[in-house]
C-alpha cells in the first residue's frame, strides 16, 4: 500500500544550554557554506573567530527563553507537527531539524519514513520567504539524504508560502485580538540576510538597485529574493488585517559581523520610532512561523530594553502562529498542493 509522508523541517537548536553545545551547534550552522557563503577555508577561520566569544554570549541568551521541555523552537515544532498529523490524511507524518540533535536529522527521519514503508515524501521547509541559508541548505540535505537510500522515492518541494491566501489569512487571525486594542505602531521585523545573498542570486541586476527594487520586482526576481518576498507578506498581510500603510513599517533583525545586511534594521527603527513619539509598539516577525531566541529573547527581552530606552513606553511582541489549529490546517493545504511542487 503506498504511504505519502509529510516531513516538516525547521531550522534547529542547541540540545541544551551549555556553553559547549551552544558552540557546537553554531559550528554546525555558521560552517554550511550556504550559511556563510564564503571559500572553505575562509569560512573556517571567521567561523573560528566567532566561536571564542558567541557561544557564551547565546548560551546567556538561550537560557533566558529555555523552557522546562527544551528548545522553544523545537518544543513548537513538535507541537505543530502533533497538531498536522491528524489532518493529512495520506501517511506518516514527521519533524527534523536541519542543525542540532542528530535523532531529528533530515537524514534520520528519511530513513525511519522509508523504513516504515513510505514511498512518496513531500518536504516542508518551514520557511515562508526563500533563502539560500534556509529553504536551499534544507532542500539539499534532503535531496542528499533521497539519495543515500537504496529503494527510490517520489518527492515534491512545498515552496515558499510568503503570499499565500491560507498563511496571510493565520497570519491576520492570530493578531486579530491584539490589533483590536490601542497601539501607536506595528513593526513588522523579518530575519535579515547580508545583501550579497540576494545580489548573487539575482543576474538582472535588478536586486538593490534603487530604493524601490522590491515593490517593482519581476516574477523572476520575486521567485528568489528574500527581501522582496518579505515585503509582499507584508503587504498582504497588511490589506488582510485592514491596517492602513502608516500603521505598521518594515525591518531586518539579526546582523552578523561586518557585511552589509539588508535594510532597515530592526534596533535603528526601534529608537526611530520611539523618537517619532511611539509609546505602545506592537511587533511580530513573519519569517518566523514558530518562536525561538530571534522573536523570544531579541526581540521580547532586548528588543524591549532597546525601544523602552530609546523613549519608547511599552512593546508588546506577539507570538508566531506556532502550533495554533487555524495554522496546521493551513499549512496541510499548502502541503496537498506540494505536488505541482518542484520533483526530484
Amino acid at each position: 500500500m503506498s504511504q505519502h509522508a509529510l516531513l516538516l523541517v525547521n531550522l534547529g537548536s542547541p540540545e541544551s544550554t551549555s556553553v559547549s553545545d551552544v558552540r557546537r551547534y553554531l559550528n554546525q550552522f555558521l560552517m554550511d557554506p550556504y550559511v556563510i557563503d564564503l571559500p572553505w577555508a575562509v569560512r573556517r577561520l571567521l567561523v573560528s573567530l566567532i566561536l571564542i566569544a558567541r557561544p557564551k554570549q547565546s548560551a546567556a541568551a538561550y537560557q533566558e527563553i529555555w523552557w522546562d521541555e527544551g528548545s522553544p523552537l523545537v518544543v513548537i515544532s513538535q507541537q505543530l507537527t502533533e497538531a498536522v498529523r491528524p489532518l493529512w490524511k495520506h501517511g506518516p507524518v514527521a519533524l527534523a531539524m536541519r542543525y542540532g540533535a542528530s535523532e531529528l536529522s533530515i537524514e534520520q527521519q528519511v530513513q525511519q519514513l522509508q523504513q516504515q514503508g513510505v514511498n512518496e515524501i513531500t518536504l516542508a521547509p518551514l520557511y515562508p520567504q526563500f533563502a539560500d541559508s534556509t529553504t536551499t541548505t534544507a532542500i539539499k540535505a534532503f535531496e542528499d539524504s533521497v539519495a543515500k537510500l537504496k529503494q527510490p522515492l517520489t518527492t515534491h518541494i512545498v515552496p515558499a508560502f510568503y503570499q499565500h491566501p491560507l498563511y496571510i489569512q493565520a497570519l491576520a487571525n492570530s493578531v486579530k485580538s491584539a490589533l483590536e486594542q490601542p497601539f501607536d505602531h506595528l513593526l513588522l521585523s523579518f530575519h535579515g540576510l547580508p545583501e550579497r545573498h540576494l545580489t548573487k542570486l539575482d543576474h538582472s541586476g535588478h536586486c538593490l538597485s534603487n530604493p524601490n527594487c522590491c515593490q517593482t520586482a519581476s516574477d523572476a526576481v520575486l521567485e528568489q529574493c528574500y527581501r522582496a518576498q518579505c515585503y509582499r507578506t507584508a503587504q498582504a498581510f497588511a490589506e488582510a488585517a485592514g491596517l492602513s500603510p502608516e500603521q505598521w513599517s518594515v525591518s531586518f533583525q539579526s546582523r552578523l559581523g561586518r557585511a552589509k545586511w539588508v535594510e532597515p534594521y530592526t534596533e535603528e527603527r526601534f529608537a526611530e520610532l520611539a523618537q517619532q513619539g511611539v509609546k505602545k509598539l506592537l511587533v511580530m516577525s513573519p519569517a518566523f512561523v514558530a518562536d525561538c531566541i530571534e522573536t523570544l529573547e531579541e526581540l521580547g527581552l532586548r528588543g524591549r530594553e532597546q525601544f523602552v530606552e530609546a523613549g519608547g513606553e511599552e512593546l508588546v511582541l506577539l507570538p508566531c502562529l506556532n502550533s495554533q489549529a487555524d495554522w496546521a490546517a493551513a499549512l496541510t493545504q499548502i502541503c496537498e498542493q506540494a505536488t505541482l511542487a518542484k520533483t526530484i
